[in-house]
């Protein structure tokens, strides 16, 4: 098998030494965000209950201290909970918003990389450029158009299929993997080459990329939840040491390197550029309609 090497030029996350100090330092951030969300609770203003989000190891940081009152399921079942009304506010694959004119982004807060994710990526036998299909994951639509687009930026242009189950993965040809499966098959044995599509926008474009994003109902009152769903990440990134340590997937060393390089949570105006480019490019090769995002 074979990998694709990091970039050398990546945003790396300060993973807090351990220690008295930060134990004491987490037990206040712990103290002062659990009072602050029972208070905003008490009030009425949020339901956690209609706030989704994916049950995958990147996302853990965003939803700290919310993870037993909100609901965990692959980002298209939230996405059609989301349409259905059944939820305010999901951590959406982002073509999910670009494609439909009815959410508003939380800005500030994303699920990115700047070159190599690990965790979306194309497993395959054959030369990219000898692809005839490829098999995917259905979990996530900006998967699947962020690799329709890079290799339609080759001139390959496969037929693609849905994945039928994950233990089918191994015999195929070609299969894009998201999330934790994608890891699994990663650090599992395998015969397959590895194209990881984060570093392949990277070399593309140089620009990060924007997997998800908090997606909210355009006309619902949100500022409490985004209040809270900042705090959360704030939370989390304040915390991302005994996160790494605490958490039992995979290994110690993985957690930190995966989280603490190779995704990162801020969506600033670098990784407004990317989702930019992203949208010109699904437009460019037929993807679309696209929408402005609209950041709130």
């Amino acid at each position: 098998m074979t990998l694709s090497s990091s970039p050398n030029h990546m945003p790396k996350i300060a993973v807090a030494a351990s220690g008295s100090a930060e134990n004491q330092a987490q037990a206040q951030i712990r103290e002062r965000h659990v009072q602050d969300q029972q208070l905003e609770l008490q009030r009425g203003c949020v339901d956690l209950h209609r706030v989704g989000s994916v049950p995958y190891l990147n996302a853990v940081p965003l939803t700290r201290g919310l993870e037993d009152q909100i609901v965990f399921a692959p980002p298209s079942q939230l996405a059609k909970m989301l349409q259905q009304g059944q939820l305010d506010a999901a951590l959406l694959s982002v073509t999910e918003v670009l494609l439909n004119d009815r959410y508003d982004i939380l800005d500030g807060v994303a699920i990115a990389s700047l070159g190599e994710v690990q965790s979306v990526l194309l497993a395959h036998r054959r030369p990219l450029d000898q692809l005839t299909e490829v098999y995917c994951d259905t979990a996530s639509l900006t998967s699947v158009n962020l690799l329709k687009v890079l290799l339609a930026e080759r001139g390959v242009r496969p037929v693609f299929h849905p994945l039928p189950a994950y233990e089918k993965a191994g015999s195929l040809e070609a299969v894009l993997l998201i999330g934790d499966p994608a890891l699994d098959f990663l650090l599992a044995p395998h015969e397959h080459d590895i194209w990881d599509l984060g570093a392949a926008w990277h070399e593309l474009t140089n620009l990060p990329f924007v997997y998800a994003v908090w997606a909210l109902r355009r006309g619902v009152p949100t500022e409490a939840l985004r209040r809270l769903l900042r705090e959360a990440k704030d939370f989390g990134m304040d915390t991302l040491g005994h996160i790494i340590r605490e958490r039992s997937e995979y290994t110690y060393n993985f957690r930190k390197d995966y989280l603490g390089w190779h995704i990162h949570y801020h969506l600033g105006a670098h990784e407004k550029r990317g989702l930019a480019r992203f949208a010109e490019l699904l437009r460019q090769h037929g993807l679309g309609p696209v929408y402005e995002p609209q950041f709130v």
